[in-house]
């Protein structure tokens, strides 16, 4: 035991070695090595615990579902070649490829085995079975399992039938998340719970080795079953290397030696010394490193309780529509994004829904923009004005968004609101916002899935917290009827028609104020190719290509 702990300490000081050498020794030759850092760590490679953008990133590399989404969101063949759906929208079936096969595994005993609609009946039950704890389970909340399982129904090895309560338009996006892997029964029996650090999928690349905390390999799928359109087998690149530097800015100096390939995000410990206060990359990297931008499927916001059987809600001048309306009015997000963000994100002059997805409409008559006079009218019509007390109202936050709520802080201040700040615990914050014990807070909604009722299910009154995401309580018998009716509608145009409305009562009624809605950032290597973008921050590496300098 002292041996293997000796051996493992000196195998790890040996990678974190490699992790440090220049852009030239790092490569062997005739290899492509493709080197990132992931500084939140990585600790299961399950795809049922696939709940992080860290885990994400690597499962991706790992493992294949019945569909992928491309760079523009489309719902794409991956496993299964082609699927349909029947008239009332309530069963999916799909016809798998017969040349997917899982990677080889002691679990086989050297045979090559072949992925069948079986597996993805085992994949599915597992992910729903609460004996397997997984953050995923409700993916499948809509599909009308029994007891029997025919809800999960393989008619044979080729074909997949899935049997939903009711229709569900967005159910192909969700089926393209990484919880819907498939994985073989015969390891997840095998390795039990340490499958976790022993996986084994389908996807371009398999896991080569790991030191949890120093460093991950994965190694080129040879048998991988998809081509680029000359017929190459993908992927182009021999390995993946994958460092935990958890210092971000220790990360960014490596990657601006050229010891890393690329580097995703915007930290504010280096973005002044990567980018301009117009999100332009700073002179002495043009020419060495590429700057990729994407809208991202980040609603960033400001939520208010509005919940009035409450009776700190009653007790609130945030109960009244004038006053959330004027904090909408009240800040200019042009400035916030250029001056906090350096230019990073797009002012929240619309509504919930982001860029990124059909729905969004730039055009729209609803949303709002700087206009302290309208707000100053507003505080006015609610009953503040000369010689009352101003409204007063408390923004809780964690400390990574303290600038920025200070920002929106002295424009409420401005416009005459008595404003103050609650900096808490990311933790502590998390739970009074699910147990409605906060009247006013900064949120985010990332997209589980690319549909716009993922953000509109915020407002449905039937997902109030601590059960559903509706954090602010916001009910109206109006928006709940335009919801339900959305779910039914397979026609695309019909749906986002209704969609827009659905924003637009929000905006007008205010249990939010949009901040800003995210970018997807990546820098870049300069002779990186293939590595693309999309708006759900998807790491997709079968594609990419590594030149020599």
């Amino acid at each position: 035991m002292h041996v293997r702990r000796l051996f493992l300490l000196f195998f790890g000081v040996l990678l974190a070695g490699l992790v440090s050498c220049n852009r030239q020794a790092h490569r062997h030759p005739g290899k492509m090595i493709f080197r990132y850092n992931e500084a939140a760590g990585l600790v299961n490679l399950d795809p049922a615990f696939a709940r992080d953008l860290p885990h994400i990133w690597v499962c991706n590399q790992l493992y294949n579902g019945l569909v992928q989404l491309d760079d523009s969101l489309h719902v794409r063949p991956a496993i299964a070649r082609r699927w349909t759906i029947s008239p009332d929208g309530k069963t999916y079936t799909f016809y798998l490829r017969k040349d997917v096969f899982f990677h080889d595994d002691p679990v086989f005993h050297g045979k090559k085995r072949r992925v069948t609609a079986a597996d993805f009946v085992y994949s599915f039950r597992r992910l729903v079975n609460p004996k397997t704890a997984s953050p995923g389970s409700w993916v499948f909340d809509d599909v009308a399992e029994t007891k029997t399982g025919k809800a999960f129904l393989a008619i044979n090895d080729t074909t997949l039938q899935i049997k939903l309560k009711h229709p569900f338009p967005p159910f192909l996006g969700i089926v393209a998340m990484q919880y819907c892997a498939v994985v073989p029964h015969e390891a997840v029996t095998f390795y039990g719970n340490t499958f976790r650090k022993h996986p084994v999928g389908t996807g371009p690349f398999f896991l080569k080795n790991w030191v949890e905390g120093v460093k991950m390999v994965l190694q080129k799928n040879p048998d991988y079953f998809e081509r680029d359109k000359s017929g190459h087998r993908l992927p182009y690149l021999d390995a993946v290397a994958i460092s935990f530097l958890r210092d971000k800015m220790t990360a960014f100096l490596e990657f601006s030696k050229g010891k890393l390939d690329f580097i995703s995000g915007i930290a504010p410990s280096y973005k002044d010394e990567i980018l301009t206060r117009t999100g332009q990359l700073r002179a002495k990297f043009r020419g060495r490193i590429k700057m990729l931008k994407s809208p991202y499927l980040n609603t960033e916001y400001l939520g208010i309780m509005v919940d009035t059987t409450m009776k700190a809600v009653r007790d609130s001048p945030l109960r009244l529509k004038a006053i959330r309306q004027a904090i909408n009015y009240a800040f200019d997000r042009k400035k916030m994004i250029k001056y906090l963000r350096n230019g990073i994100g797009i002012p929240g002059n619309k509504g919930i829904i982001p860029p990124g997805l059909p729905a969004f409409d730039a055009k729209a008559d609803y949303g709002y923009s700087y206009h302290p006079e309208k707000a100053k009218q507003l505080l006015l019509k609610a009953g503040f004005g000369p010689g009352q007390p101003p409204p007063v109202v408390t923004l809780a936050t964690t400390s990574e968004y303290v600038d920025l709520c200070k920002y929106v802080q002295a424009r409420l201040n401005d416009v005459g609101f008595d404003a103050h700040i609650n900096v808490m615990p990311a933790g502590t914050m998390r739970e009074m916002k699910a147990q409605a014990k906060l009247l006013f807070f900064r949120a985010s909604w990332i997209a589980d899935y690319p549909d716009e009722e993922n953000y509109l299910s915020l407002f449905y009154s039937k997902n109030f917290t601590p059960n559903g995401p509706n954090y602010t309580h916001f009910s109206s018998p109006v928006f709940d009827k335009m919801y339900e009716k959305s779910l039914s509608i397979v026609d695309n145009k019909r749906r986002r028609k209704l969609y827009r409305a659905m924003d637009s009562l929000i905006m007008v009624q205010s249990p939010v104020v949009i901040l800003y809605y995210d970018e997807v950032i990546r820098f870049v290597q300069k002779d990186v190719t293939g590595l693309g973008i999309n708006p759900v921050n998807l790491l997709k590496l079968k594609r990419v290509k590594i030149g020599i300098r």
